[in-house]
């Protein structure tokens, strides 16, 4: 038994847990818990605690359903809870298959490995997500659409008895007792929208922060009474919500990213990395946007002045439309040197995200790929035609069209592996297929009356 291990078993002792939710994620990236007592921690930390992966999204076929997950004492941390309930802790899990493999199917076993393979290359991977999220006035109704925002507020917005500053500073509080360290939390642009943004880490860790964000999210609403969503696009005439995606590589204690020569102070690691991710950012698309709304936040609209959206591949300094910006750092601080990948929605599954963007980015130093010039405007005030000129490709319209890009991928086939690879494509084969059959308001408003 190892110190970490030793350390969890005693203070399970020491602060009477009376019970242990062990933590994994599907390969959609949806939270399971199974909750153990502490009796039984001791043997999971040894052997790992068995399931049926058959009925999990992805995990495994019927014939090979045994799996166990086992789970990772380094992510042990006490849950915050009312004074009159059992003291409970949490632990992430990796998944193994019965011989002690790892499973293919485990999203947070594939980031390790993309992880194991930049620290080969001498690389450790940093990451820091702003994190955008809804809170509407209640759960949503059958029939009845999206329930009203909490409030009319807009960005950077406080007012008098503002619900919105009150949940955020909730959710800071437990996520802090849960050893997450919370950089910056505001109101977002759209009336009821919230960012809140995770301080810096290794990507593993931030991918593990992100899973329990969100479910602190939703339990904060609850007991506010309201309502928290991660759906990328709840409103058509307002921005959608992002998780807008800061990272660097160090070497040691050195920012790789920083060269304080070039004009940006972009080293060409940095360089070469941007190159990677543009390279193949279309095909990595459906699993930063995995679901059919994801599309709908990647439309900009002239009317309602919603530019933002990272719809086109192209890079820029200080750009917000650019799909990658470089933002401003001050010169005396390099380990601040760091890119931001503005194509992931809050509702993908991180560790896919994370593994794909790093290898994605390490294909490009390992074949030196070429940085094409920065985009100096914004992008969606050029004319197709001028985008043309420039070189610059819009990503995928929709999910068919991001996943007909992925299968044709070895980039994504060889970081995700054969089998997760395949049930990730069926698994959004069938979403498509279900919302392309569906008749939407839009349709019966605009055609059963005309035609």
């Amino acid at each position: 038994m190892d110190k970490q291990q030793e350390f969890v078993l005693r203070t399970m002792e020491e602060r009477d847990i009376r019970f242990v939710r062990l933590w994994f994620t599907d390969v959609v990236g949806t939270l399971k818990s199974v909750e153990i007592a502490p009796a039984e921690l001791e043997g999971a930390l040894a052997e790992g605690i068995g399931f049926d992966g058959s009925s999990i999204e992805g995990f495994a076929r019927v014939h090979e359903a045994d799996m166990l997950a086992k789970p990772d004492p380094s992510t042990f941390q006490v849950l915050p809870g009312r004074p009159e309930r059992p003291a409970t802790a949490r632990m992430f899990c990796d998944l193994v298959m019965p011989d002690g493999t790892p499973s293919p199917a485990d999203s947070r076993w594939i980031l390790r490995r993309a992880l194991s393979a930049a620290a080969d290359a001498g690389f450790t991977f940093y990451i820091h997500p702003e994190i955008e999220f809804f809170l509407l006035n209640g759960p949503p109704r059958r029939g009845e659409g999206v329930p009203p925002p909490v409030d009319r507020s807009g960005y950077f917005d406080l007012t008098p008895n503002d619900v919105s500053h009150e949940f955020r500073q909730q959710v800071i509080g437990i996520l802090e007792r849960l050893g997450i360290s919370v950089e910056f939390s505001h109101h977002e642009v759209a009336p009821g929208q919230q960012e809140i943004d995770l301080r810096y880490a290794d990507a593993l860790t931030i991918a593990d922060n992100i899973m329990t964000f969100r479910q602190v999210v939703k339990e904060v609403a609850l007991s506010h009474g309201v309502f928290a969503t991660f759906m990328p696009k709840p409103f058509t005439d307002q921005p959608g919500s992002g998780m807008h995606t800061h990272l660097s590589l160090f070497e040691g204690d050195r920012n790789a990213f920083h060269d304080p020569t070039d004009a940006f102070q972009l080293s060409k690691v940095a360089q070469a990395f941007i190159a990677g991710m543009l390279t193949h950012a279309a095909e990595i698309t459906a699993v930063m946007n995995q679901w059919v709304n994801s599309y709908k936040r990647l439309v900009g609209d002239q009317d309602t002045g919603v530019l933002e959206a990272p719809a086109y591949v192209c890079w820029g300094h200080n750009n917000r439309s650019a799909l990658v910006r470089v933002p401003l750092y001050k010169p005396n601080k390099p380990n601040a040197a760091r890119v931001e990948f503005r194509s992931p929605d809050s509702a993908c599954n991180p560790y896919l995200a994370f593994a794909l963007t790093l290898a994605a980015g390490l294909r490009g130093i390992s074949e030196g790929y070429e940085l094409p010039p920065p985009a100096a405007d914004d992008v969606w005030t050029l004319t197709d035609e001028a985008r043309r000129a420039r070189g610059i490709t819009a990503l995928p319209g929709s999910l068919s069209e991001a996943i007909s890009l992925m299968e044709r991928s070895d980039l994504v086939r060889d970081t995700l592996g054969d089998q997760l690879f395949e049930f990730f494509l069926s698994n959004k084969r069938a979403e498509w297929n279900d919302y392309r059959r569906q008749v939407t308001p839009f349709e019966i408003e605009r055609y059963l009356q005309a035609l």
